[in-house]
């Protein structure tokens, strides 16, 4: 089999990124080059490495197989680099993945604790959703993902190896008022006062649910602005502007202006906090980074 380093990286960046085109924009290819490249792929393997489906692309058993291989290979390539070129890193890097709403307290209180218990780690870091992040665990490209999961918190994904899963904590949803105007001076909102509530929200879909409106807000909810940053909406929040969902453990790092409220007369929203990664791939160093998150205290 005659495969080059850039056909492998193809292959792992269409298994992280779950489709032609948004792998040929990772990395700057055309989406007809990215289509090329797989199908010689396809013929050099002498199988059927991608499955098409109407909503993206995913790795037949065959090319979870080859995709096994891509990542030594590519770890491998890029080791020979830095020692060809000199730069054999005094570190130890973890290439870790965060979800969206994570990186402000989980993040900072990690980085903070290792570089008192482990200075020579390099952390770095790119954010996403839970399957997003899922496929750049499997894919290579991230040696550590901080993760969510809502009950009854069932696997994440059904591929093999099954991913190693810590947990760090759970966690209740609230929903973020303005501290003026009309729940000025409360600390919880019964859930019918949210029904006609203006809401702040972020574009979301049943393979990547993401917090905006209370989950089972009875009646359609009246969404008034719509964002994937976290800043805009918060700030949003602070101006009045509307109302949003958002982890309990976000209240210490909330803007000026921002109040949170338990929702009564529904069941509470827990999330899951979860440390993943592959069983094969646990150095001693994402081992050191896993037990700095797992062991913060993220209520202080």
């Amino acid at each position: 089999m005659d495969v080059s380093s850039a056909g492998l990286r193809v292959l792992r960046q269409i298994a992280e990124s779950g489709s032609f085109t948004a792998a040929a924009a990772r990395l700057g290819y055309t989406q007809s080059a990215i289509s090329r490249q797989a199908a010689s792929l396809e013929r050099s393997a002498g199988a059927v490495l991608f499955e098409r489906r109407s909503n993206g692309v995913q790795l037949t058993p065959a090319g979870q197989a080859l995709l096994r291989h891509a990542r030594t290979i590519l770890d491998a390539v890029a080791a020979a680099e830095h020692d060809l070129a000199g730069t054999v890193p005094r570190t130890e890097q973890v290439r870790l993945g965060v979800f969206l709403s994570a990186g402000a307290v989980v993040l900072l209180a990690a980085l903070g604790r290792l570089a008192q218990t482990d200075p020579q780690i390099t952390v770095t870091t790119r954010d996403g959703t839970t399957p997003a992040l899922i496929r750049a665990l499997r894919a290579g490209s991230v040696d550590l993902a901080v993760l969510t999961s809502r009950p009854p918190h069932r696997p994440l994904d059904s591929e093999s190896p099954r991913l190693h899963l810590e947990t760090v904590e759970d966690t209740e949803l609230v929903v973020a008022v303005p501290s003026t105007g009309q729940f000025a001076g409360r600390t919880a909102v019964h859930i019918d006062e949210l029904v006609d509530a203006a809401w702040i929200s972020t574009p979301s879909s049943n393979s990547e649910p993401l917090l905006g409106v209370w989950p089972g807000l009875p009646g359609r909810p009246r969404i008034v602005h719509s964002t994937r940053d976290w800043l805009t909406k918060l700030q949003l929040v602070a101006c009045g502007y509307g109302v949003t969902t958002v982890p309990a453990r976000l209240a210490p790092v909330l803007p000026p202006g921002v109040s949170v409220l338990h929702v009564e007369g529904a069941p509470p929203e827990i999330r899951r906090l979860l440390v993943a990664s592959l069983p094969g791939r646990r150095t001693p160093a994402v081992k050191a980074v896993a037990r700095a998150i797992t062991s913060t205290d993220l209520r202080k």
